[in-house]
């Protein structure tokens, strides 16, 4: 469930950040061709390291990310008692969207720790709201549920797509990611596919019957859209 980060050397937005010749000897009479000259085509470009602005973005995008997931396990945690009880065969679903949410959040609360990363401040807004629509839509029915998680993970599945391509256009630029942000890339790739994941069984499990079904989710998705904007700020 839900684009920014923490001044890091900072992956991007939780822990530490880390970074980095010999020539064999040849009985060939053959003499070596002359290095090209340092400002030559063919020479690589040194790369550059992370400015002010992209690790403040990086410090937004790991806080903003750990928010959204805390969100999602919390949707979810209010959604799964009354659903499994009305739909036990859901629950073996249920169980594992929340599991997977569980690990997110546990992802990005340690990026958070590594890289000094505050929170977002509004942290206790956002797990009384996560709450309460979980809740809500529980009660509104099993397709009204997901329909929620069909658009939040709508929202996410673009949010982290946003921050995957930034991350990627700052290396195409001659950033120097680091060990860090490599990773970073890896692990937002891999969460992005479980929450789209999440999407498909939603979508699977009727959330498009859901009544009235453009109404409750252009709702939700804005409010994750709000959400996300105050996050990366606040």
């Amino acid at each position: 469930m839900a684009t920014r980060l923490r001044p890091l050397a900072r992956i991007i937005h939780c822990t530490n950040p880390p970074r980095i010749n010999a020539r064999p000897l040849s009985t060939s009479q053959t003499p070596s061709s002359p290095s090209p000259p340092p400002d030559s085509p063919s020479s690589p470009r040194p790369k550059k390291p992370l400015t002010q602005a992209q690790r403040d973005y990086l410090d937004s995008a790991l806080r903003v990310n750990q928010a959204g997931e805390l969100a999602a396990t919390l949707i979810y945690a209010a959604q799964t008692p009354i659903l499994t009880r009305r739909h036990p065969h859901l629950a073996p679903l249920m169980q594992h969207m929340a599991a997977q949410e569980s690990a997110h959040l546990k992802t990005f609360n340690a990026l958070l720790a590594r890289h000094r990363v505050r929170p977002s401040a509004l942290y206790p807004l956002w797990s009384l709201a996560a709450s309460a629509l979980g809740w809500s839509t529980a009660m509104m029915g099993r397709e009204a549920a997901m329909a929620c998680t069909e658009a939040v993970e709508t929202e996410i599945g673009s949010h982290y797509n946003a921050q995957i391509r930034t991350l990627l256009e700052f290396e195409q630029d001659g950033t120097d990611l680091g060990p860090d942000l490599q990773e970073l890339v890896g692990t937002l790739r891999r969460i992005r596919d479980e929450e789209l994941e999440h999407l498909d069984h939603a979508v699977e499990h009727d959330a498009k019957k859901a009544e009235p079904h453009w109404l409750l989710t252009n709702i939700i998705r804005t409010g994750c859209r709000g959400a996300i904007w105050v996050s990366e700020r606040v």
